[in-house]
């Protein structure tokens, strides 16, 4: 089924490049100008920068020379690497660059039909729930010496990557908001996908090698399904040059993972070894490792090329080198993986504008209002199932120019509630999972949940802040996401009026006083029977002089005290007037004194 798209700022393509046709004229960006707006909003761009048409620049140019590569990448002089590095990812998949840029084919330039050019392209982002179409004018910047400032092609009259990052320079503002980010949003944006972080603890790593295998296994099994995976160096001092030739603070791709076997020579026991190897991807299009299989090492020797081929641990592009695995979790401490989910369940209104401060609860440590946050309800049928929910937020990155962006801190709880509720939740109960807070454009968190019925709370870590989210869940089977609202007829928080409790045991009863205020009532009843036979159920009753909902049962509570002999307590709900009313019956384990109170 065909996803809908929508134009970024209500330009279409098709209007805008007819329009171009008809006038004979090359199309001019009004919304993203050749001018310094579009390039910076706090430095001055360098001296003798100008805007050229790729005709221009060079005599036959194209938007793909010999198809689209990983080697059509090098970043230029905007720190942009985090998103470089998800476009290599983007590049070695067919599926995934065929939706950034639809219909390639057609926008490419026609040698024969010059006058079917219109100087105007479109390409794809996937922003908060929907496929957005951007459109572009061919005016690239260009350095002093004739070269393209930002990035380009090792290929010269090749224009896709210089437009693709021209058109993401857009939706986002300006092309200096794209200096430094984080590999994941940009993951995201190109795929519609889940990005994951790890976190590697390299000296555990190092120590086991269980632990790695079980990561490289992990790694191997992302790959194998189509996933995209980037990794880093943390450091303070960002993109300084470690011994090895790696760089901290820069995004590489992962674009292969291999488990080889390589003939000993001379031959030991068994005669073979067996090596776990990633190959790696530098945006900027150099090849910087000096450890073993980098470039020219004596490691390669062992092997002619024949046998490489064979192995499939060959070097495809420029700027790509092998690691041992090993080696790889000795340096890289950050690893993020974006997974191409095929089944997506989603809250069918996708996106909450949080413009009520009241809705916005801030995290669990703010008890008195952390259950004003939006709620949404999903249920387990199995008998466990593993679930992937993602929390994202609205990208700021646009609000950069007017000193703004900075993303919110966010994050959610997953709670577990009764099998029977159907209304919002008003005291925290049993916490089944939480995510981390963080001011990260998403949030996900991987888990394996028992049969039962959960609600998910996305929170910003304080009170007040205000913003509009996108909550995604994925499951392996059918598990649906919907909104939980306050109970029918009632305000939120609050039970009817007249509401009154029944306690009996063997004949004998007692009776709460009856609340006549619309709240949340505490009977806090306590009350002593003497059982002539202790195997005797003991009741508790819900009274209203009006009519009481069935899913009242799931907004009670009971706090019990202590008995030497715990019994099945039954509660019993009735509705009406009378006793003639139907009744509903819960059965919980508990003892035989309790009190009740509202959730």
């Amino acid at each position: 089924m065909l996803e809908a798209v929508n134009d970024f700022k209500g330009q279409s393509f098709d209007k805008l490049r007819r329009s171009c046709l008809r006038r004979g004229a090359l199309f001019k960006d009004p919304l993203f100008p050749a001018t310094n707006q579009s390039l910076f909003y706090k430095r001055s761009p360098p001296p003798g920068l100008t805007w050229k048409r790729p005709r221009e620049i060079c005599r036959d140019p194209r938007l793909f020379v010999d198809g689209i590569s990983t080697r059509d990448l090098h970043q230029g002089s905007l720190g942009n690497c985090w998103m470089v590095a998800a476009i290599s990812c983007l590049a070695s998949e067919p599926s995934l660059w065929k939706k950034v840029i639809p219909n390639h084919m057609d926008q490419e330039w026609n040698e024969k039909r010059s006058d079917l050019y219109a100087g105007i392209f479109h390409f794809r982002f996937w922003r908060f729930g929907h496929w957005v179409d951007v459109v572009v004018d061919d005016c690239l910047p260009v350095s002093q010496d004739g070269v393209l400032l930002f990035c380009r092609s090792a290929t010269p009259r090749e224009f896709w990557s210089a437009l693709l990052e021209k058109a993401y320079a857009k939706l986002n503002g300006c092309y200096e908001a794209l200096e430094g980010g984080n590999t994941a949003e940009a993951l995201i944006d190109f795929t519609g996908g889940v990005s994951e972080p790890l976190s590697l603890d390299c000296e555990a790593l190092g120590l086991s090698s269980e632990r790695r295998k079980a990561l490289f296994q992990t790694l191997a099994k992302v790959h194998e399904h189509k996933s995209l995976i980037t990794c880093s160096i943390r450091g303070e001092t960002v993109e300084s040059v470690l011994d090895c030739g790696l760089v901290r603070g820069h995004a590489y791709g992962i674009t292969a993972v291999r488990k080889v076997r390589l003939v000993e020579n001379p031959p030991r026991t068994g005669g073979t070894s067996r090596l776990f190897m990633v190959r790696m991807r530098n945006p900027w299009g150099t090849t910087d490792w000096k450890g073993a299989w980098s470039q020219g090492s004596e490691q390669w020797q062992q092997l002619s090329r024949a046998e490489r081929e064979k192995m499939g641990i060959v070097v495809r592009d420029v700027g790509e080198f092998w690691m041992d695995f090993q080696d790889f979790c000795c340096y890289f401490t950050d690893v993020v993986v974006c997974r191409l989910v095929q089944r997506t369940l989603l809250w069918p209104k996708v996106t909450e504008e949080m413009d009520r401060r009241s809705r916005c609860g801030g995290c669990i440590n703010h008890r008195d209002s952390f259950l004003h946050n939006p709620q949404f309800m999903f249920e387990v049928q199995s008998k466990e199932e593993e679930v992937l929910i993602c929390l994202q937020q609205e990208d700021r990155r646009v609000l950069k120019k007017n000193g703004g962006g900075e993303n919110l801190p966010i994050g959610f709880e997953v709670l577990k509630v009764e099998v029977n509720r159907c209304s919002r939740v008003q005291l925290v109960v049993e916490q089944a999972a939480s995510s981390i807070y963080m001011d990260s454009r998403s949030v996900t968190l991987r888990g394996t949940l028992a049969s039962g019925r959960y609600v998910v709370l996305p929170t910003t870590f304080l009170p007040g802040d205000t913003g509009r989210f996108l909550l995604r869940l994925f499951s392996h089977s059918h598990v649906q996401l919907r909104c939980a609202k306050a109970q029918k007829g009632q305000r939120k928080s609050s039970w009817p009026p007249d509401v009154y409790a029944v306690v009996r045991c063997e004949g004998d009863a007692v009776r709460t006083r009856v609340f006549k205020e619309d709240g949340n009532p505490e009977f806090n009843l306590r009350a002593i029977f003497y059982r002539r036979y202790p195997d005797n159920n003991i009741s508790v009753e819900l009274w209203s002089t009006g009519l009481l909902w069935d899913s009242l049962l799931g907004a009670a509570r009971l706090q019990t005290t202590e008995f030497e002999r715990s019994r099945s307590l039954v509660i019993d709900l009735r509705r009406g007037r009378s006793r003639s009313g139907s009744r509903g019956c819960v059965h919980v384990e508990t003892s035989t004194s309790a009190c009740l109170t509202d959730l």
